[in-house]
């Protein structure tokens, strides 16, 4: 008996361990306006270093300082798709921000969507991938010194 019992248990074993992961990879597009009205993405983000998305007018640029990129994720557990998306958002954007002042620039332009290093521009949207268990947003942009 015990022995045609591990008999059955390897044998489920074996046929779980070729199925397929299954694992949702829900690509979203967002609004960045809805994303920037919740979480205190505002006050957290401040105005001290502005921010310009895809081909957005930007006021005159005095120097190009850098460039550089950021994939965040966030816990997705319990969320809706739309709160991890915001969440994620939010920290691609804080850390931007924290590029751009550790490397003297004011504004940071261009900002794109990167997710899987796969460049998506709008000057209204951004892209997140949403998963059972982790949502994340990836973002590319440039580190400029806005002219006075």
């Amino acid at each position: 008996m015990k022995k045609a019992m591990l008999t059955m248990v390897l044998a489920a074993s074996a046929v779980a361990a070729t199925l397929p992961a299954v694992a949702a990879d829900r690509q979203m597009m967002m609004p960045i306006e809805g994303a920037m009205n919740v979480n205190d993405a505002k006050g957290r983000l401040g105005d001290t270093v502005k921010f310009y998305f895809g081909d957005q007018k930007t006021p005159k640029v005095a120097s190009k300082i850098t460039s550089d990129s950021t994939s965040q994720k966030t816990n997705s557990v319990g969320k809706s798709p739309e709160e991890a998306c915001n969440w994620a958002f939010l920290s691609a954007m804080l850390a931007l921000k924290k590029k751009a002042e550790s490397v003297g620039a004011n504004a940071v332009v261009n900002i794109v969507s990167n997710y899987k290093h796969k460049e998506m521009s709008s000057q209204t949207e951004f892209e997140c991938h949403d998963g059972n268990i982790v949502s994340g947003v990836a973002l590319k942009a440039e580190f400029v010194k806005l002219a006075d």
